[in-house]
């Protein structure tokens, strides 16, 4: 928001400097971004006569000039043709710098000197165009500086408003802070029309059909006006807080909006069919074409004000070509209104129209300020174009807002602000800003009556922020908090899901951000079935895309989204992971929850290019090692892969679910081509998808420390001969049940088939490890253990030593 200083002191008396008043508006909660002087710099930019104005004798399109500019005449080169002997004009001295970085400097041009430069309005940064140089009106002193003769010199002050104060956009609503600041009394500017005997009611009608979006609609009208240039301190008052003149109609419309901080629109009489105004719901599919000539698709949702044929504005956003003042109207209908502010937010950001109409009535504009700002427009139109207000004015508010009453308790402002205030201080604080007061519930409550211009105040923490306000946040002591630490360790469950990322982080993958809402399509690509309970999936009401519809069931359509993006950027070695919720529907009673899981995939080479690295592509026990070292790090054993059933989306014979006696903790394996060719991927892709309920449910709470023996161990190797059906994991099982004494670990270390091995049967070498923590073992104590073991493995698999 954008206020200037001349402007808020015609509203309250003040006396400070402009760099105090930004100071204390920042204080107070309105943080002003940008203090800047209008004119500032540019004194050496005076008031000059031209004594004479000739041709330049060696150019067609320059003349030369002799200024007065008040203590000699000087000779100036100008190429403007709108000047003669005897205007006044604006001369930039040399060394003047105009805004731009434009230095002025004495010169020759076409061999006659130029001592300076006569100024356009566009030059002095007063105005965006200018048709030649800027006459001055007659009678202002020579030698004196433009901005302090035209009575221009002022200070632009740019305010930062939060989206919750409404009220302070427009100069009144800065000025009613200010007012509260020093004391002093708001003025708020008066209207007097004189109104003609003709009543508006003969030739206009207003009817409200969506009251809800639009609970007051008010309207005058103006004849017998004249289309025509704002007068000067319009346009620079318009020009002052960053708007351009248009024409003196449309000029007083926005004038009187930055003015009170209530949108108007005016409407040329000629083109409303009927006579009358219709508020009310766009029809689906409708055409409308706005100011800035753009055709728009309206929707049901959308606000519109009609007349009785068609749509003629799009309610607080922005008005209709067809509708809008041209140069030949003679008769406007003024509109001011109040709209529901979602209705208009949601129609702004639908057709990306934001409008200074639609910035205010989004944030919640003042619907007690209509008659105001009605009447406000119509004299100041009346008085610049010459026309007539018709009398009185049509006020259609069938839904009455009830204002908002809070009550705050002066104990409970004390205690939260820790400053000594009393009820009358508080009392006055609130009425020094409009806010209305009487006695509560109780001795020490305030009943406040909230005006229709602070929608922000709704509780009593509200009332107290605006006491903090304005006694003052410097004023306020500082007070370090004081509190005990109390030494906590984190439930075991936020533990468990730390040490997973860690874990996972450790083991070479990086972490992928996905959003939580996917397309309702997502699992199709996978392969998954309607009978899935993943298939019932959680509609977003809103949703700002159809690719963002539901929240996801499964993090692996995302990953292999993130996985297809990469490759198109050609980064094909690859380890991601998420570890995110999925929202999940119980079959029953229908209610959604949150699952949290650990999806990773890996895809690409082993290592890192490089001379010494091998080019070896990542396969199934790759991603089977680090969903080994994940279980490991949070004290989970005896997991089985169990690979006779897994997902739709996992390659058939590549892919095996992890169980601990009966309860899943997840699945891996090699992704399907099939579900690869729909992601676009062309290179093979290794996934583990693990269920971190499950696993938190079946996690160790710490590992068991054994003591180190001082005595060595003894390794015994042995070769079985095995059915090919057989897999390792059933050798390795009866190892870990069997109760042989002295067996301290064991691993299988070869695997062979072919030549001296019999078709269907496979040759499995395993080494066991022997040691006791006591003595050291003789080799009749190993030998006997170790026969003991592979009798063992024999006598259940059937196996044979080769």
């Amino acid at each position: 928001m954008i206020v200037t200083y001349n402007w808020l002191k015609e509203f309250v008396d003040f006396q400070y400097t402009p760099q105090e008043l930004g100071d204390r508006l920042t204080m107070v909660g309105l943080e002003v971004d940008a203090l800047e002087e209008i004119g500032g710099n540019l004194d050496s930019v005076i008031v000059a006569k031209l004594e004479s104005v000739e041709a330049h004798p060696d150019a067609d399109r320059l003349t030369v000039c002799q200024v007065n500019n008040g203590a000699e005449v000087v000779q100036v080169v100008c190429g403007a043709t709108n000047h003669k002997t005897g205007d006044l004009i604006a001369l930039a001295q040399p060394g003047s710098m105009l805004p731009g970085d434009f230095k002025i400097k004495k010169s020759k041009i076409r061999g006659q000197v130029s001592q300076g430069m006569l100024c356009s309005e566009k030059e002095l940064a007063l105005a965006e165009d200018s048709p030649g140089i800027m006459i001055l009106p007659t009678g202002l002193p020579l030698g004196q500086p433009v901005f302090a003769a035209l009575g221009l010199k002022d200070f632009q002050i740019e305010i930062g408003l939060t989206p919750n104060r409404p009220d302070c956009l427009s100069v009144v609503g800065v000025a009613r802070e200010v007012a509260a600041l020093c004391g002093q009394r708001l003025k708020l500017p008066v209207s007097q029309i004189s109104e003609a005997d003709d009543s508006i009611e003969k030739h206009a009608s207003v009817v409200i059909e969506n009251s809800e979006g639009c609970p007051r609609y008010a309207a005058r009208m103006i004849k017998n006006i004249k289309i025509g240039p704002s007068p000067d301190w319009l346009v620079r008052r318009l020009e002052a807080v960053g708007m351009r003149s248009i024409n003196n109609v449309v000029d007083v419309t926005n004038y009187v909006m930055m003015e009170l901080g209530h949108p108007l629109h005016a409407f040329d009489f000629r083109f409303l069919h009927d006579q009358k105004i219709v508020v009310k719901s766009a029809q689906q599919g409708e055409k409308f074409t706005t100011l800035d000539n753009q055709e728009h698709s309206l929707t049901s949702d959308d606000l519109m004000i009609c007349d009785g044929k068609q749509p003629v504005a799009m309610a607080g956003v922005m008005g209709g070509l067809d509708s809008e003042v041209k140069d030949d109207t003679d008769t406007v209908l003024l509109e001011a209104a109040y709209f529901k502010p979602t209705t208009i937010r949601r129609t702004s950001k639908r057709y990306g129209l934001h409008t200074e109409s639609s910035h205010r009535f989004e944030r919640g504009a003042d619907i007690d300020m209509i008659p105001a700002a009605l009447d406000r427009a119509a004299s100041l139109i009346a008085e610049l174009t010459g026309g007539e207000v018709l009398s009185g004015v049509i006020d259609s508010y069938p839904r009455q807002l009830d204002p908002v009453v809070v009550e705050i308790s002066i104990e409970k402002v004390k205690k939260l602000l820790d400053v000594p205030v009393g009820r009358d201080n508080i009392k006055a604080m609130f009425e020094s800003i409009g806010l209305q007061t009487r006695s509560g519930s109780g001795a020490d409550v305030l009943q406040v009556k909230v005006p229709s211009f602070r929608p922000d105040i709704e509780r009593e923490v509200d009332l107290i922020e605006e006491v903090a306000r304005l006694y003052g946040y410097d004023h306020i002591p500082v007070t370090m908090p004081v509190g005990t630490v109390n030494a906590k360790l984190p439930p075991m469950r936020q533990l468990l899901q730390k040490n997973l990322r860690h874990t996972i982080a450790a083991a070479g993958f990086s972490e992928a951000m996905n959003y939580s809402f996917v397309a309702a399509d997502s699992l199709d690509k996978l392969g998954v079935t309607a009978d899935d309970s993943r298939t019932t999936q959680v509609e977003i009401l809103n949703p700002l895309s159809e690719d963002q519809s539901v929240m996801r069931t499964s993090l692996v359509p995302s990953l292999l989204e993130t996985v297809s993006r990469n490759l198109n950027y050609r980064s094909s070695d690859l380890s991601l992971f998420e570890l995110r919720p999925v929202f999940l529907t119980h079959p029953e009673s229908g209610q959604c929850y949150e699952e949290l899981s650990l999806t990773a995939v890996m895809s690409g080479q082993r290592e890192p290019e490089g001379w010494a690295q091998s080019a070896t592509a990542v396969d199934f026990y790759d991603i089977k090692g680090v969903v080994e070292d994940i279980l490991a790090k949070v004290n989970i054993g005896h997991v089985s892969f169990d690979p006779e059933s897994s997902q739709p989306y996992l390659h058939p014979g590549k892919s095996c679910r992890l169980m601990v006696g009966q309860q899943l903790l997840g699945v891996l394996g090699e992704v399907h081509p099939e579900v690869l060719t729909r992601f676009d991927i062309e290179q093979p892709v290794y996934l583990f998808e693990l269920n971190v309920e499950n696993i938190i449910a079946t996690a160790g709470k710490h590992a068991q420390f054994s003591p180190l023996s001082r005595f060595p161990d003894v390794k015994r190797d042995s070769a079985l001969l095995l059915d090919e059906t057989i897999a390792a994991d059933q050798v390795m099982d009866i190892v870990n049940r069997s109760k042989v004494r002295f067996v301290e670990s064991a691993s299988i270390f070869d695997l062979y088939t072919g030549k001296g091995v019999p078709a269907g049967k496979k040759s499995l070498a395993i080494r066991v490890c022997y040691r006791d923590l006591e003595k050291t073992l003789t080799e009749a104590e190993v030998g006997k253990s170790h026969d003991k073991l592979i009798g063992s493995i024999c006598h259940q698999l059937d196996a044979e030593i080769r």
